[in-house]
């Protein structure tokens, strides 16, 4: 297994200090092309045919600083990114989700990966709901993190990372295509958020958990998300997934869901279809959601418990 870190504040302090004509193209070129691949995947264009129109870098701009904003005045925050033991933290946070796989004997047919972390656009409200640090891992062999830099998601990248490389090993063995269902985002979350603190401790659920209560998720969520499972198309799924203020910001109809409702929903089901399975996370992250969901119908009818 071949990991490899991409040091996103190196690249940070050379386009701080670029020239406003260099810094877009010296960003792309460093900072995006390394994911070349995934472009392609997503049919993301590497590079508009017109000035400012759809490209990686309007893409990746939404969710982070973008090369224009990357100046001698973000220096500070750039340093709060810049250490060996952050890079050291994060590399071996990666290295660790991804091994314990193959150490219980699951052959991983992605062999490389890339990941990096990148800083945040402040002004992103999808971001600052989420208490400033999110990440993605659904394309196999390469795993981002974004974060607000500060006390509080230095210290929960790695649990950020571990939850994306959950998502990546998945995502080797389940097909994604137009057909995907509401059912497998939920078990796919709610397996990654496990997996994050089975590695790093319950101290460490995300908010997309932690803000959710006991009689919200069982009066409010469960019996709504019960009879959605089989939606398909992201506009339709991703108000049960994340709740109706992100999927406003998405452009998307609300539907009366709290903040990342099915988030919260998923790391229960799945901490009930483990209990009664006795499966390990292991198993269950190879396992197809259908057959996940069949095996824990139980969840919807059964009082859902949150300690503390």
């Amino acid at each position: 297994m071949n990991i490899k870190t991409l040091r996103s504040d190196r690249i940070y302090q050379k386009v701080a200090q670029a020239s406003p004509e260099e810094k877009l193209e010296l960003f792309r070129n460093e900072m995006m092309a390394p994911f070349m691949k995934q472009w392609q995947i997503q049919q993301i264009p590497f590079k508009a045919e017109e000035p400012h129109g759809f490209d990686v870098i309007a893409f990746n701009s939404m969710m982070h600083r973008s090369p224009d904003q990357i100046t001698p005045q973000l220096s500070e925050e750039i340093g709060l990114i810049s250490s060996e033991s952050f890079w050291q933290e994060c590399e071996e946070a990666v290295k660790k989700s991804l091994s314990l796989f193959v150490e219980h004997g699951i052959n991983l047919p992605v062999t490389d990966y890339l990941f990096t972390v990148q800083l945040g656009n402040p002004e992103n409200r999808s971001l600052t709901i989420n208490e400033g640090y999110s990440g993605f891992g659904g394309i196999p062999g390469f795993i981002w993190g974004t974060l607000l830099p500060n006390g509080y998601t230095i210290p929960r990248m790695k649990v950020a990372l571990a939850h994306e490389c959950n998502h990546n090993v998945r995502y080797q063995f389940i097909r994604w295509d137009h057909t995907v269902h509401l059912g497998e985002l939920i078990v796919s979350e709610g397996l990654a958020e496990n997996y994050a603190t089975l590695m790093f401790g319950e101290e460490w659920l995300g908010p997309w958990v932690t803000k959710t209560n006991a009689d919200t998720l069982n009066r409010h969520i469960k019996p709504v998300i019960r009879e959605k499972l089989n939606v398909t198309g992201f506009d339709q799924i991703a108000p049960y997934l994340y709740g109706d203020e992100i999927a406003k910001l998405q452009n998307f109809t609300p539907v009366h869901m709290p903040y990342s409702a099915g988030y919260a929903c998923g790391y229960y089901l799945i901490q009930y279809y483990l209990r009664k399975t006795g499966k390990t996370i292991f198993e269950a992250t190879l396992t197809p959601a259908d057959q996940i969901l069949d095996e824990a119908k139980g969840f919807w009818d059964e009082e859902t418990i949150i300690n503390g």
